[in-house]
């Protein structure tokens, strides 16, 4: 028997790199912080690990394994962008090391932890999706449970100080991996994802509403119970993800049909869900839910997969 943690590192010493790293410190405690890489040497991050004895590196992902402590990472996480996780990927798969992808990259299997985690516990490299994902694609597939989502729409919309450089550079692949995210994981038939930069002052906590449209008869109070168990698990991992008020029912019958311009007319309900999500401020300040949830994710991902806790 050994007593050795599984240990883990981060590429990206932004703010998600950032604040899993403290989250890794703080909550995973059968897990081994090993190393920080980042490419900005004055990069708070990189200061913040240094001064909490995590072994660090200015040169990315190839300092990273070259790192004395290498042998010692079983799990990467990636918290760059999606273009730059496509080169990361490349110099870990020979490695066998096992990555979770926080960019919208989707090179992996797509994982919603609550979900489909079970699916691709073996998976070399998972996708964390996006923070509107992980906020949204838990609720499509509570609805998907009781009903046949035909379509499924989800607006996003965070605080504008809560999106760094990396968050900016990949609006298209946001929009483009969550669409697919409530389709594969979320079971709709299709999806579309919409993504708002909010510049309020002072800054807002991320709100997403969901849109479900469940074909013919589906029942009400089992669609709601659903959701809200499914709300339950997220907060699991997620302290501050909740509803914002009581998920809406309206009906479509063949007298009154909606009319949907891409695909004619529809009969069924239509649900819809308000949801909002405030951070732990471990790191970020508590309205930049949308990191938060993402690290939440990631985190309780690689705590199942790695068997800490």
């Amino acid at each position: 028997m050994t007593d050795r943690k599984p240990g883990v590192a981060i590429i990206g010493s932004g703010n998600i790199g950032t604040d899993l790293m403290i989250k890794v410190l703080r909550n995973a405690k059968h897990l081994n912080m090993v190393a920080l890489a980042g490419i900005d040497p004055e990069s708070d991050g990189l200061k913040r690990a240094e001064r909490m004895g995590v072994a660090i590196t200015t040169e990315g992902v190839e300092g990273l394994l070259n790192l004395p402590q290498a042998d010692d990472i079983d799990l990467i996480f990636d918290a760059t962008s999606a273009s730059a996780h496509i080169t990361n990927w490349q110099h870990i798969e020979p490695t066998g090391k096992r990555m979770l992808d926080l960019t919208p990259a989707a090179i992996g299997p797509y994982c919603v932890p609550i979900v489909n985690l079970d699916e691709h516990l073996d998976a070399p490299n998972l996708n964390m999706v996006t923070c509107g994902g992980q906020a949204t694609v838990p609720i499509v597939a509570a609805v998907s449970k009781v009903g046949v989502v035909s379509y499924a729409e989800i607006v996003s919309s965070i605080a504008s100080k809560s999106a760094g450089p990396g968050t900016r550079a990949n609006i298209d692949e946001f929009t483009e991996t969550t669409s697919k995210a409530l389709e594969v994981v979320g079971g709709a038939t299709r999806g579309k994802a919409v993504i708002v930069l909010n510049p309020a002052e002072p800054p807002l906590m991320m709100r997403n509403t969901v849109y479900c449209l469940v074909d013919g008869d589906v029942d009400h109070a089992a669609v709601n119970e659903s959701i809200l168990e499914t709300v339950d698990r997220v907060q699991a991992y997620v302290p501050g993800y909740r509803l914002k008020q009581e998920v809406q029912f309206e009906d479509f019958g063949p007298g009154d049909p909606l009319y949907i311009p891409e695909t004619g007319k529809f009969v069924g309900t239509r649900v819809t869900v308000f949801l909002e999500v405030t951070g732990a401020a471990h790191y970020l300040p508590d309205y930049a839910g949308n990191l938060d949830i993402m690290t939440s994710a990631a985190l309780a991902t690689a705590v199942r997969i790695l068997g800490g806790e």
